[in-house]
């Protein structure tokens, strides 16, 4: 299996919160800007493994700022770290100001995807290299939350 970058599963899509999206006080549904994530991070861990990937943990998701009724949203995903069968995306969830262009941080999550056959079995993905500096940062800190992630599903079950 050949190796592959972190820029190989980049995902990058925008989104306009419609009324559909919101709720009575006119913010979008935390629900909806959860599905708008785990899709981005769904394509992100199908171009990684070049495979069908299913969601299997949601680590670390904070609405730091409310997203609003007509925000346009952008949300960016790729791999973080991969373990033999596993994938985390990071995903990040900006709101742009269309009239200027700037970009203001909501909320970010990790998702946990691992690769299955047609018969939802587990199946070895490709390694990931990190090459620059915050690709190899992004990495270390998915090992700890991997660790962690472990460790409390030993406590749990």
């Amino acid at each position: 299996m050949s190796t592959r970058h972190p820029s190989d599963s980049a995902v990058e899509a925008t989104h306009i919160v419609l009324p559909s999206d919101t709720n009575s006080h006119g913010t979008a549904f935390g629900g909806s800007i959860m599905q708008w994530m785990d899709i981005a991070a769904g394509i992100a861990g199908r171009r990684h493994c070049r495979n069908q990937v299913v969601t299997v943990a949601v680590d670390e998701i904070v609405f730091e700022r409310p997203i609003h009724l007509g925000d346009v949203i952008i949300v960016r995903a790729s791999a973080n770290y991969v373990g033999r069968t596993s994938i985390e995306v990071g995903v990040r969830v900006d709101r742009e100001d269309i009239s200027s262009g700037e970009r203001e941080h909501c909320l970010s999550g990790y998702f946990t995807m691992v690769s299955v056959d047609k018969n939802g079995k587990p199946l070895p993905v490709p390694p990931l290299t990190a090459e620059s500096e915050i690709e190899k940062r992004r990495y270390k800190a998915a090992q700890l939350r991997r660790a962690e992630r472990l460790a409390h599903k030993d406590i749990s079950c």
